[in-house]
């Protein structure tokens, strides 16, 4: 018997009911995503708050990235979750993850910026 008022439905309606221990792994691994989205929008208000880098403009720059890959993150993580739910229960592999590299991308260009802002008089 399905419960009609889950959501979203496209996901609970396809398929059958996979084994508990997956999708709550599912969901930590979801709730991972979401820890990691709010140390983006932390490390974004902790840059403006102590005013790092100097440069006014960087440290703008570098306060919405962070902001706008929180966001992402945020965005993608329940996308991932969902497509991982699904495939749980059609019983088909799970799909590959598309986060990981937006993420690390992102990071490394922020780290670079911030070092060099740091090292540049």
């Amino acid at each position: 018997m399905t419960d009609d008022r889950r959501w979203p439905r496209s996901v609970y309606e396809s398929g059958s009911e996979p084994d508990p221990r997956f999708t709550f792994a599912n969901e930590r691994t979801f709730l991972a995503w979401i820890r990691t989205a709010l140390a983006l929008l932390a490390a974004g208000i902790a840059l403006e708050a102590l005013e790092i880098p100097d440069h006014r403009a960087l440290r703008l720059v570098l306060v919405v990235s962070l902001a706008l890959l929180g966001a992402a993150c945020s965005v993608m993580a329940f996308a991932r979750w969902a497509r991982a739910e699904k495939a749980l229960r059609e019983s088909r592999p799970l799909p590959s993850p598309s986060l990981a590299p937006v993420l690390a991308f992102g990071l490394a260009v922020a780290a670079i910026v911030i070092v060099v802002a740091l090292v540049a008089p």
